[in-house]
C-alpha cells in the first residue's frame, strides 16, 4: 500500500484514515481486529501496568472496536466481569486505552494528528462500593 499526501497531479491532499480502516487497506493489517486483541491482552496485564492495581482473574472480557461515522473515528467499548469482591474498572479502561493506542500506531502513517478522546467509565455494578452509572447529561 502506498500512502501519499500528494495526488497524481502533484497537489496536496488529505489521506482519509477512516476510509483506510474501513477498506482494510492499512499495511499493518485489520486495524479493528488487532486493536481488539491488543485491548484484551492489556486488560489481562493491568496489574503489571498500573502500580497500585492488584491482579484480577477476569471471568469475562469483551472488547469491541468499530468505525463511527458520526465522530468520525473509531469507538472502542470494553466490558469486564469478575466474580469476587473487587471491581474491574481499571481492566476495562486499560483495554480501551491500549486498543485506541493500537489504532493510533497502525494508522499513524496516514494521520499523525489523530486524537484519543473520551476514555471513561460508563457504569459499574457490584463490588464493595456498589453500583455506579455515568450521568447521561455528562455524555458527549
Amino acid at each position: 500500500m502506498k500512502l501519499s499526501h500528494v495526488d497524481a497531479a502533484g497537489r496536496a491532499r488529505m489521506v482519509d484514515a477512516c476510509r483506510l480502516v474501513a477498506d482494510q487497506a492499512v499495511a499493518k493489517g485489520d486495524v479493528l481486529a488487532v486493536s481488539e486483541v491488543a485491548g484484551t491482552l492489556a486488560a489481562k496485564r493491568t496489574a503489571e501496568l498500573i502500580p497500585l492495581c492488584h491482579p484480577v482473574t477476569l471471568d469475562h472480557l469483551e472488547v469491541e472496536a468499530c468505525l463511527d461515522e458520526q465522530l468520525p473515528g473509531i469507538r472502542v467499548r470494553a466490558v469486564a466481569r469478575v466474580v469476587g469482591k473487587t471491581g474491574v474498572e481499571m481492566e476495562a479502561l486499560t483495554a480501551v486505552s491500549v486498543a485506541l493506542l493500537t489504532v493510533y500506531d497502525m494508522v499513524k502513517a496516514a494521520d499523525r494528528g489523530m486524537e484519543i478522546l473520551g476514555v471513561r467509565l460508563l457504569e459499574k455494578t457490584g463490588g464493595t462500593r456498589g453500583d455506579w452509572r455515568r450521568d447521561a447529561t455528562r455524555e458527549t
